[in-house]
């Protein structure tokens, strides 16, 4: 079910996108991504907001638009690129971890970003060491 709303968020997604810029994505139009795997806040007291920055660049050839960032739990929020990210530029989602809503010690909340890419997603882990 997850892949079925997944896929047809993509596609909705590029239906809107479409103009006749040669720019504008079209259905079918896969690019590639690079993005770290892993992001580390280092090291945080219990009860602060962990901000953190997840950078991606856009090494296809057509634009890449993002779908969607599904978060770990209620802890973590992000914001996203809307507008498509053209070939060789980059982008930034933006995550962030209320401490108080998690554990201490070593913690790892992955951020699943969908996208026109294949597989279409990919995840990212933020990690930090929460003390005190």
């Amino acid at each position: 079910m997850y892949k079925v709303i997944s896929f047809l968020s993509i596609i909705t997604v590029l239906f809107s996108a479409c103009s006749s810029s040669p720019s504008a994505a079209e259905i079918g139009q896969y690019t590639t991504m690079e993005v770290d795997p892993t992001v580390d806040a280092g090291t945080v007291a219990k009860g602060e907001v962990v901000e953190t920055t997840i950078t991606l660049k856009n090494t296809g050839d057509y634009p890449l638009i993002i779908a969607d960032v599904k978060e770990a739990c209620s802890c973590t929020v992000s914001e996203y690129p809307e507008e498509p990210i053209a070939p060789g530029e980059t982008g930034t989602i933006k995550a962030s971890i209320d401490t108080d809503r998690t554990g201490k010690g070593v913690i790892n909340k992955p951020v699943t970003i969908t996208a026109n890419t294949r597989p279409s997603t990919t995840t990212v882990t933020i990690t930090a060491k929460v003390i005190g």
